[in-house]
């Protein structure tokens, strides 16, 4: 489903961010992107949802090179490509209901599709009791879910995590783990980037190992 080919990023400064990345994403696969701190882990994530371009190679997703995609096909690539990260992105004075929302009022949705898909959501990820909470009355595991239900409302075949357990505890962290494996079940390839070694080690999913911007292992 996701295949990059030669992938490499050489910023304006001459820093190198990625080399000749090489690797696949099978459909329904759950993976992990794993490497220090500054390995290009974000960075290879960032090129799926087009938010940055590679200097040089190519990204395909299902029959599609998206490194050459036309701009005006980025948002329909955007909502099949799910994308979760470390610090949340919730809109502080937005209500649970509203942050997962918004993700279907930008994309057209009408206030009746949007009334019968938000709970739903919320309730999958286990939040169907804090529709109408706020951001700062949530714990940051809470917050987290709220990020992944806006990341899920577009029912995406690929759903990205940046770190999605950095700034989170150990409980916290392995249940949205969990939720990330049960996302996997349902039906959506997962790829989980992170540094986190236990996680890793206790899921037993296929490894992708990054360092100094090369696939190492």
């Amino acid at each position: 489903m996701i295949n990059y080919k030669n992938v490499t990023k050489i910023f304006p400064n001459g820093t190198e961010a990625v080399r000749n990345v090489n690797f696949s994403i099978a459909s329904g696969e759950f993976a992990f992107l794993c490497g220090p701190s500054g390995a290009g882990k974000t960075t290879l994530l960032r090129f799926l949802i087009r938010e940055d371009l590679p200097s040089e190679g190519e990204i395909w997703f299902r029959d599609e090179n998206i490194v050459t995609l036309p701009e005006k096909f980025v948002p329909e690539l955007r909502r099949n490509i799910g994308m979760v990260f470390q610090d949340f992105k919730l809109l502080p004075r937005r209500t649970v209901f509203e942050n997962v929302a918004f993700a279907l009022e930008v994309s057209g949705k009408s206030d009746l599709e949007i009334a019968q898909i938000v709970p739903y959501i919320l309730e999958r990820v286990g939040l169907q009791n804090k529709m109408t909470a706020f951001p700062n009355q949530l714990s940051s595991g809470e917050a987290q879910r709220v990020a992944i239900a806006r990341a899920l409302v577009h029912e995406p075949q690929v759903l990205l995590a940046d770190e999605p357990t950095g700034n989170l505890d150990y409980e916290n962290s392995w249940q949205i783990v969990e939720l990330l494996n049960q996302i996997n079940e349902w039906g959506a390839s997962v790829l989980m980037a992170t540094h986190d070694t236990e996680i890793v080690k206790a899921l037993k999913k296929r490894v992708i190992k990054i360092d100094k911007g090369q696939v190492v292992e």
